[in-house]
C-alpha cells in the first residue's frame, strides 16, 4: 500500500470517558480500550470499556483490545463491549476470521503483528488478506509473560517498511513513538496510522501538553 502523508492517530489506553473527549479534541481518529491482557498499560472493566465506546461520536473508532485468541470468546467480548472495531493482540488459534466477520458485521477487524523478526513480514503477509489493517507493535508473544502491547520500546522500522509496502491495507505503526521520533517514523515506513500510549502520558495519565506537541510535530 503507498504511504501516507499525514497518519491518522489512535491513541491508546483510554481509561475513561474524560480522556477519550479530550483525544478527540486534540485530533486522534481512534481510541484504543484496553480490555484484560497478560501484561502492559491501561487495562479498564468491560463495562467502562462499553460506556466510554458509547460517549464516542460515530467518526471516531473506538478499538477493543483482546489478548482472546479463541473467535467465539472474541465475539461475545465485543458483544459485551460494543466497539466498532477489535484489536487482536495476539494469533488466533480456534476458529478463523470468517467466523469473526460472520458474527460480527460492521465491526473492523485489525491484526496486530509484533514486529520482531523477518518472520513478522511473513506473518502479515499470510494474516493481510483477512482483516482490515494491521497494527505494527514492539511487543513479543513467545516470553513466559506475553507482551501484547504497550512496552514503549521501538522495534525495526525497516521491517515495518517493507511490511506497509507489500500489504493492501491500511498499516498503523506503534511501539515508542514520541515527539522527538515521530517525524522519522512517518520518513522510514508511511504508516497510514500511527498509535500512541505512553508517549502522550505522564504518570500514566493523558498529558493535553505531549499530545498537542505530538500533533504539531505531524
Amino acid at each position: 500500500m503507498d504511504a501516507v502523508s499525514t497518519p491518522r492517530i489512535k491513541i491508546c489506553c483510554i481509561a475513561s470517558v474524560e480522556e477519550a473527549r479530550a483525544a478527540i479534541r486534540a485530533g486522534a481518529s481512534a481510541l484504543g480500550l484496553v480490555s484484560s491482557m497478560p501484561s502492559g498499560p491501561g487495562v479498564i472493566s468491560e463495562s467502562l470499556i462499553a460506556e466510554i465506546a458509547a460517549a464516542v461520536p460515530p467518526p471516531i473508532a473506538t478499538f477493543l483490545l483482546t489478548c482472546g485468541q479463541d473467535a467465539g470468546d472474541i465475539i461475545s467480548q465485543q458483544r459485551r463491549c460494543r466497539t466498532n472495531t477489535v484489536q487482536l493482540c495476539d494469533r488466533l488459534t480456534s476458529g478463523s476470521y470468517a467466523d469473526l466477520r460472520g458474527a460480527m458485521p460492521g465491526v473492523s477487524l485489525v491484526q496486530v503483528i509484533h514486529v520482531t523478526s523477518e518472520e513478522s513480514l511473513e506473518e502479515a503477509l499470510s494474516v493481510a488478506p483477512h482483516v482490515d489493517a494491521l497494527l505494527l507493535d514492539s511487543g513479543n508473544q513467545s516470553l513466559l509473560v506475553k507482551e501484547l502491547g504497550g512496552t514503549g520500546r521501538v522495534h525495526d522500522w525497516s521491517v515495518s517498511r517493507r511490511i506497509r509496502e507489500q500489504v493492501r491495507i491500511p498499516i498503523f505503526l506503534a511501539g515508542g513513538l514520541r515527539p522527538e521520533n515521530v517525524r522519522e517514523a512517518i520518513q522510514q515506513v508511511g504508516p497510514f496510522g500511527l498509535d500512541l500510549c505512553s508517549g502522550v502520558r505522564t504518570a500514566g495519565r493523558l498529558d493535553e501538553e505531549k499530545l498537542g506537541r505530538f500533533f504539531a510535530r505531524i
